[in-house]
């Protein structure tokens, strides 16, 4: 799994062969330039999911015998969180509209009942627990979670029960590769890693993060590995195409409409 936010995005990953991608909401900060995922909002989130559909066409796969649908929207923050009726009809809209085939939501236990209420009503749904993003605030920041025999228990529990609730696979973020080997083997649907190791069925990164489509000096999460360097490839064609122009290098004759010279007489 990778993330996309647009058009372009969409259609590399598709290209390259991806099973599934996420309309993630970390386009707020990578697309959108917010501090942080818990500014962006429905409307927003639908948009990139139009434009990102309308490039996926290949993307689908099974893992372990579940079936894995290969466009998936993110539920921003302030969607879903009051009762599972607005997750539902948040859950709708992004289908509907963001035309997407199933959505993710943040949240174990306490969500389950919510993620219930989607999937009867025929909406797959990717589940999202250990580090929730959208509740860094009240978890104290970005930090790895079920470092304890506790916190790997709270994991657990979290995963079996948006298990029952439904999910077709969840998200395990920021978590140690032990525990998140430990619920991988436990559940019967697939676990996709974030910064949890390698034990899990299937891995998602941030395609800005991992193609090094950024400025240097940007901090990376630990777990993120830069396979490119499309910043650098981007700013050199940019610069160069600007040292052209001024010069008059470019257009040349090769970008350029003839005219006979019988017609300028």
């Amino acid at each position: 799994m990778i993330t996309a936010h647009d058009f372009p995005s969409a259609h590399v990953a598709d290209h390259a062969g991806m099973d599934m991608i996420l309309v993630g909401d970390s386009l707020a900060m990578v697309a959108l330039g917010m501090e942080d995922t818990s500014e962006v909002v429905l409307d927003e989130m639908i948009l990139h999911c139009r434009s990102v559909s309308r490039a996926t066409k290949a993307a689908f796969t099974r893992l372990d015998m579940a079936k894995i649908f290969s466009q998936i929207g993110d539920l921003p923050m302030g969607s879903y969180e009051i009762a599972p009726e607005q997750a539902l009809e948040s859950a709708i809209r992004v289908v509907k509209e963001g035309r997407v085939q199933s959505v993710k939501l943040e949240g174990g236990v306490e969500f389950a009942p919510t993620i219930e209420k989607i999937t009867r009503a025929g909406i797959p749904v990717l589940g999202h627990v250990g580090l929730t993003p959208q509740r860094q605030h009240s978890m104290g920041g970005f930090r790895v979670q079920g470092k304890t025999t506790t916190g790997a228990l709270k994991v657990l529990e979290d995963a079996l029960a948006v298990q029952a609730a439904g999910c077709f696979a969840v998200v395990l973020e920021a978590v140690p590769a032990e525990v998140a080997a430990l619920v991988t083997n436990r559940l019967k649907i697939p676990t996709i890693g974030i910064g949890a190791g390698n034990g899990c069925s299937g891995q998602v990164l941030v395609q800005v993060d991992m193609s090094g489509n950024f400025p240097p000096g940007r901090f990376l999460p630990k777990f993120v590995k830069q396979y490119g360097n499309v910043w650098a490839e981007s700013l050199k064609a940019i610069e160069l195409y600007k040292s052209e122009v001024k010069s008059r290098q470019y257009p040349a004759p090769a970008h350029t409409y003839p005219m006979v010279p019988e017609e300028l007489t």
